[in-house]
């Protein structure tokens, strides 16, 4: 078949981009293996509204789900240059969650090397400077990411980039420490493949505890628990959390259109033309592209967001979506869907009928909460990520 470009398809290992296949562990603990699911033993609870018995099991254990949905559009795009990738219980914690979708550009080795790997990165990071905020993490590990991909493109021959949004949901106490694995950023790695063997996790935060599990996972609880939503991005993919029913867009678009962005090109000594970096390149951040690294640069715009019963999914998705439908349309589409895997393919289907022109990935966590706090936005309530709250649900961002 010849596309709309006048192009054949292209369907070959070496020019476009696979992630993980999905599959489902044996029991309920995944050992981070990317892109699988909990077994059933391991459900969340029925009552909570988020997710229902069906997907959450009887014993109320699975504190979210997710659903992945992605296509090449072949018929606008010769090639699929996209990757994602999800781990569950990240670091060895139940409830903690790592998600990820990357958007190659000029190949598929960004975009893929990033699906496979930078959740590790992550982890490397987090347990090496414990200490520091996870903005300020997440930051080292775009800029320790972009590294690594300047050195695979010399080894290749590649000129590849990618955007990237990636998130990680953390346990923290109301200080914003770790509740559990404190000394490592609240993650155990060496509990990856082997967490039977898990070191001792038992919390000294007070009306916290921390005890590992017969399945190897840490299992914390407490009144004093507060589940924290972490982003970053580069480039013009997003994150966005539906709260109350508004979208509340927890990245930032990394634009030649942008003018602030287009300022920081020109002092560099570049140049934004037909809103394009030095005429060729429609996105200002990236991960990759070392042959254009002096004016687009890694470093992510980062936001952090306590989560609250008002807070039932977040879409994670490329711009195959949003170049067709807006935060809040998206939102709409699958406000009522509480499976996320239908509620993926629903909006893969409606960016592909509306004609977007680009490679399509979406994911879709569906977190386990409340049902009438889901539905209802309180007065007062601002859906702006500029100084959006929630009732105990704030958010702060930061650019780096």
């Amino acid at each position: 078949m010849v596309g709309l470009r006048g192009m054949e398809d292209v369907d070959s290992s070496e020019v476009n981009a696979s992630s993980e296949s999905q599959t489902t562990a044996s029991g309920s603990n995944t050992h981070g293996t990317v892109n699988q699911h909990p077994g059933s033993s391991r459900p969340a609870k029925a009552e909570t509204s988020g997710l229902s018995t069906a997907l959450a099991g009887p014993d109320g254990k699975v504190p979210f789900r997710v659903g992945i949905a992605e296509d090449r559009n072949k018929r606008w795009r010769r090639t699929m240059e996209d990757a994602h990738a999800f781990v569950y219980d990240f670091g060895s914690v139940h409830g903690q969650g790592y998600f990820g979708v990357f958007d190659g550009h000029a190949g598929k080795h960004s975009a893929e090397w990033c699906g496979q790997h930078f959740h590790e990165y992550l982890l490397d990071t987090l347990v090496n400077h414990s200490n520091q905020s996870v903005p300020d993490i997440f930051n080292k590990t775009y800029h320790s990411v972009d590294q690594q991909l300047s050195q695979l493109a010399d080894q290749l021959g590649s000129s590849s980039g990618c955007t990237a949004v990636t998130v990680l949901l953390r346990l923290e106490d109301e200080d914003g420490k770790p509740a559990a694995h404190a000394e490592t950023g609240g993650v155990d790695k060496t509990s990856r493949k082997d967490s039977s063997k898990s070191k001792d996790a038992s919390s000294k935060i007070e009306g916290v505890s921390a005890n590992v599990s017969k399945d190897g996972l840490v299992e914390v609880s407490g009144e004093k628990i507060r589940r924290v939503l972490y982003t970053a991005n580069v480039g013009d993919a997003r994150a966005v959390l539906c709260r109350g029913g508004k979208a509340v867009r927890l990245t930032y678009d990394h634009k030649g259109s942008d003018a602030q962005e287009a300022k920081r090109i020109m002092d560099a000594g570049g140049f934004v033309m037909n809103n394009r970096v030095n005429g060729v390149l429609a996105v200002t951040r990236s991960l990759g592209d070392a042959a254009m690294k002096d004016f687009v640069v890694g470093a992510p715009y980062t936001t952090e967001t306590t989560l609250s019963d008002q807070d039932s999914f977040l879409i994670v998705a490329c711009d195959g979506l949003w170049d067709v439908a807006d935060d809040q349309d998206a939102v709409d589409l699958i406000r009522d869907e509480e499976d996320p895997q239908v509620a993926a393919a629903r909006l893969l289907q409606h960016a592909l009928s509306n004609f977007s022109t680009d490679n399509t990935s979406v994911m879709v966590v569906r977190f386990a909460c409340n049902a009438e706090a889901a539905k209802n936005t309180q007065p007062g309530f601002s859906a702006n990520v500029a100084g959006g709250t929630g009732p105990e649900g704030d958010l702060k961002e930061k650019e780096s």
